[in-house]
């Protein structure tokens, strides 16, 4: 049977304001069939990095948290460190951030946890059941502690995956140190020197210094490299590239999907994504740029392969934002998630995700 996926738009009038109707949905979704009863729940969210304004407000985690607390359970916030340049690469600045951003405990009602530790080490080997690629996933500890797991997502695209949803929110989001850099293992970038122009923006936004000055171009240090791809993703004349190809992002989207079903296996989760502020890029940026398309509305389901393929052909049918990086790429030969990275594959990430069993890619949309 196709997937429930239940979803409204962001209208209201004088009757219901937009956190009402939010909690509606939830409700509405089934989120209260879960027994939450004393049950740690994690919510899985992105803060944001500093100074980016698309990522999803407090308030909104606010709907969330007080429902979880109306039907019994004990929810905290959280996300995993990153292994990049940024304000997210260890507790303490990650926690600074989350405040800043908005996600203290008096906006949200509950206290934060970052679930890898301070350094991004504290993690727990989880079996990949059906995995084709992660035999044990290092997801964690906090994440796998909790009785139950709620993702909270800003569908948004993304220059790597093709976009950003409840898939790379619980996968990625929720890999440690060691699983971002096996999710991200497949590709190293290479950069052509008759495109380099030795700028070093590469080496600016890379976390180990994998970009060097070799001459008057740069070199990547293969031994420092994590293989995450920022550095293609930054170099303004486009002179970094994946050795490996389009392989690279779909064995990325391939592996995400094995660390999402290691995260939800064996307990109960649901999901909520948020179609708004589409940025081209993800929250890990600190330049979000104009959304490609409009806001669309708000998703929820048990099923987060069926939630985010809803929200990617929704995403898909709206019209292009003028201005945007999607309208200046000029490419309608190609879908709105595709069409502002044309390297990336962002329908690898529901196939894959379908093939191990987290979720189908059928659905039926219930609109409330």
């Amino acid at each position: 049977m196709a997937s429930k996926v239940y979803f409204t738009d962001f209208c209201t009038g004088t009757s219901e304001t937009l956190p009402q109707k939010l909690s509606r949905l939830i409700l509405s979704a089934g989120i209260d069939q879960i027994d939450f009863k004393d049950k740690y729940v994690a919510i899985k969210i992105h803060f944001g990095e500093l100074g980016n304004m698309a990522h999803l407000r407090a308030g909104y985690a606010r709907v969330l948290v007080n429902i979880i607390k109306d039907l019994g359970g004990k929810p905290f916030l959280t996300d995993c460190n990153t292994m990049y340049v940024g304000s997210r690469k260890n507790a303490l600045d990650h926690l600074e951030t989350a405040y800043l951003n908005g996600f203290t405990p008096y906006s949200t009602g509950c206290h934060i946890l970052i679930a890898d530790g301070l350094k991004g080490t504290d993690d727990v080997a989880v079996p990949v059941e059906g995995g084709e690629y992660v035999k044990f996933a290092k997801i964690g500890r906090a994440v796998m502690d909790a009785d139950i797991v709620i993702s909270l997502n800003h569908f948004k695209g993304h220059e790597e995956a093709g976009f950003g949803g409840a898939i790379k929110n619980l996968g990625m989001g929720c890999g440690s140190n060691e699983g971002k850099r096996d999710m991200h293992s497949a590709g190293r970038p290479l950069v052509d020197p008759e495109k380099c122009v030795g700028c070093g923006t590469c080496a600016k936004y890379c976390a180990h210094e994998g970009p060097q000055p070799d001459g008057k171009v740069m070199k990547i240090n293969w031994v420092n490299c994590m293989g995450c791809g920022r550095c293609v993703d930054v170099c303004p004349v486009k002179a970094i590239y994946h050795d490996s190809g389009d392989q690279a992002v779909r064995m990325l989207n391939y592996k995400m999907a094995e660390y999402a079903k290691a995260v939800v296996d064996g307990r109960p989760h649901f999901h909520i994504s948020l179609v708004r502020d589409v940025s081209p890029y993800c929250d890990c940026h600190a330049e979000n740029d104009l959304p490609i398309v409009p806001d669309v509305g708000m998703f929820a389901s048990f099923d987060p392969v069926a939630l985010d393929l809803a929200c990617a052909e929704a995403v898909n049918a709206q019209t292009v934002n003028p201005g945007s990086k999607l309208d200046k790429a000029n490419r309608p030969d190609l879908d709105n998630l595709t069409g502002s990275f044309p390297h990336t594959n962002w329908r690898s990430q529901i196939t894959h995700a379908k093939k191990i069993g987290l979720g189908d890619d059928t659905y039926e949309l219930v609109r409330i």
